[in-house]
């Protein structure tokens, strides 16, 4: 019976169960993800998750670079955690600027009362503002579905629309300027960690035409 269970668990986490889907983590550990600039212990893998603990944190890349795509994964937020999902992103510089990064905020947070509304759990950070409501309350999972399609980016929060982007509607300069990262056509998922406890799961993959 703890055979099944753990089974079950390694399953869920590589999130394989989809077709056309592959999975980004196996569970196990992190084979096929390359950390850049970590912090004390980077991340962690527990129980099929993978962890990214108060203490750590840096960038945790995939190796192989994507351009077009579908991702799905689980994140579970602590009180004030703060992550993000790097989008298309080089292994270089701040990804979300040289790249993009979707949010992963513990929106509700005392600390976070002044932020801009390109900030918010979803947004397409410092750019594209997500609609808000669709967090879960702190300890449960949400689900992402973020969709990049050529200059069309979508993310989906436990099953609600919050951004639907043509990035190609940015015309401010300082913007651009910014997030030169807005232009780049492909580049690596990526886990961005700022000392903060969150935890990912079933992250798995899509490649697009």
């Amino acid at each position: 019976m703890r055979l099944v269970s753990v089974l079950c668990l390694l399953a869920a986490a590589a999130g394989a169960v989809e077709p056309g889907f592959q999975p980004l983590f196996n569970g196990r550990n992190l084979d096929g993800w390359r950390l850049v600039g970590g912090v004390g212990p980077g991340y962690l893998v527990e129980d099929g998750r993978i962890v990214c603990p108060a203490d750590g944190g840096g960038n945790l890349f995939t190796v192989k670079e994507y351009a077009d795509f579908v991702l799905r994964l689980e994140f579970r937020l602590t009180g004030g955690g703060n992550s993000g999902i790097g989008l298309r992103a080089p292994l270089e510089g701040d990804a979300a600027y040289q790249g993009m990064e979707i949010q992963v905020l513990d929106d509700p947070a005392p600390i976070y009362k002044d932020i801009q509304p390109a900030q918010h759990c979803g947004s397409i950070y410092g750019v594209f503002a997500a609609k808000q409501g669709a967090l879960k309350p702190v300890g449960e999972w949400n689900e992402y579905e973020i969709v990049a399609a050529g200059r069309r980016i979508s993310v989906r929060l436990n099953g609600t629309l919050v951004v639907e982007a043509d990035l190609d509607t940015v015309k401010d300069p300082q913007v651009l300027r910014r997030h030169p990262g807005l232009a780049r056509t492909a580049g690596h998922i990526g886990l961005l960690g700022h000392k903060s406890h969150v935890e990912f799961r079933a992250l798995r993959v899509r490649e697009l035409p």
